[in-house]
């Protein structure tokens, strides 16, 4: 019989899951030299899902049993989507210029093809990879790295509802999924440094670049200001209202398809949790377009982000640390889905002669999302960051959607 949990009451796994989280913010912004080089090697955000996970592992909490992890699915995550996407500017992406679009939708491309083609390849090593459909199957777990990798945690996380992944396989490809997309991102950073002598070896033109960073240095000159109380009220206002169309929607939906559609039941859409979340998203970047969007000028996305934070910690919670001696024969479908990715990139860029500016950041708005894009974009040059988010936003807006055809894909080549 296995022996009961230490730590049963919720309201105190909140506050572990709440300390965690700022030990490890506090640590990461010190300026002693050991954190530093600390989180030079480790990211914060494995951070944040494996120490609650050793929470789980040493049984001092059950992750199954607590109530917080289905709070957080329900009304944190349809919420975070709606904030993250809520400042998607359209036709500040499209003023940037054709190439970073077509670079970017390439980078979304290249991971919803190369997940199957990975799967496709390894299984001839490891025929068993293919098959099972049971909640540890390999194919339902990659659909969580699909998700991370088109858009980010809130998405990573829908996938793993949506297509009932178990927690042994997330587990193992969340290690897979952070360490392949951070090893890229530092290629990404090495090429940044280096950006001037390839843009002149391909013959790119970099002078939209210069006129980008005159049009979002005035853009976050005119809309930054300091957040009030009122503020904070109405991007939880927007979030959670959101949130709750979402549920009233999904309970409508769900149910009919389920009840009178059963041929389109294999696709998952007869759960609830997908509508909940499509129709989060939709009504989120529907929303952009109206002046609720003015609202990331006082932090809506720093709020969703907070939220995708708590919500990786609270997955963290469920998972068994042991589970990482499986991780090295999924590292090879990793590394193979995400050459697949950059190959696609590179290739494409060298092609329509884009600058590497452009290739970077649109692909790390896909692999990193709105954490690292920014990142990323700034090695360029600081006032560049912001196109980073733009990209990343428009990344969170599709993630759900083409993780989901992945998903499929993965269903089909897996199962048949």
């Amino acid at each position: 019989m296995e022996a009961a949990p230490l730590i049963t009451n919720d309201g105190i796994i909140f506050g572990l899951i709440a300390v965690i989280l700022g030990a490890i913010f506090y640590t990461q912004q010190s300026t002693h030299s050991f954190w530093q080089k600390f989180y030079q090697w480790v990211p914060a955000l494995l951070l944040c899902y494996f120490v609650p996970s050793l929470l789980n592992t040493f049984n001092i909490v059950n992750g199954s049993e607590t109530a917080i992890y289905p709070l957080v699915m329900d009304y944190l995550l349809p919420t975070c989507l709606v904030l993250l996407t809520l400042s998607l500017d359209l036709k500040a992406i499209f003023r940037l210029g054709p190439k970073i679009l077509i670079l970017f939708l390439t980078g979304t491309v290249g991971i919803v093809i190369g997940g199957p083609i990975a799967l496709l390849l390894v299984s001839v090593l490891f025929p068993e990879m293919l098959g099972g459909a049971g909640p540890d199957a390999v194919w339902r777990g990659m659909t969580t790295i699909a998700g991370s990798w088109i858009g980010g945690g809130a998405n990573q996380a829908a996938m793993k509802e949506v297509y009932e992944v178990g927690g042994e396989i997330f587990s193992a490809m969340v290690t897979v999924d952070i360490i392949v997309a951070n090893l890229w991102m530092a290629v990404l950073l090495y090429m940044a440094a280096n950006s001037k002598k390839i843009d002149t070896r391909i013959g790119a033109d970099t002078s939209a670049i210069e006129s980008i960073k005159e049009r979002i240095e005035h853009y976050e000159a005119e809309h930054r200001r300091e957040p009030k109380l009122p503020d904070l009220v109405f991007i939880l206002a927007v979030g959670f209202g959101v949130a709750g169309l979402g549920h009233l929607g999904a309970d409508i939906i769900a149910p009919y398809i389920s009840a009178n559609v059963p041929a389109l039941v294999d696709f998952s859409l007869d759960k609830k949790f997908f509508w909940l979340i499509v129709i989060a998203t939709t009504l989120g970047v529907a929303l952009s377009f109206t002046r609720a969007r003015r609202l990331e000028g006082v932090g809506a996305s720093k709020v969703g982000s907070l939220f995708v934070y708590i919500l990786v910690a609270t997955i963290g919670l469920h998972m068994d640390v042991s589970a990482i001696v499986e991780v090295p024969k999924y590292f090879l479908i990793g590394a193979i889905w995400m050459l697949i990715h950059a190959s696609l990139m590179l290739l494409v860029a060298r092609f329509i002669k884009a600058p590497v500016f452009y290739m970077a950041v649109g692909s790390q708005a896909n692999v990193g999302g709105a954490a690292s894009a920014p990142i990323v974009a700034s090695a360029f040059h600081p006032s560049l960051a912001p196109v980073g988010v733009l990209l990343a936003v428009l990344g969170y807006a599709l993630g759900t959607y083409m993780a989901y055809i992945c998903g499929q894909i993965l269903r089909v080549i897996a199962t048949g």
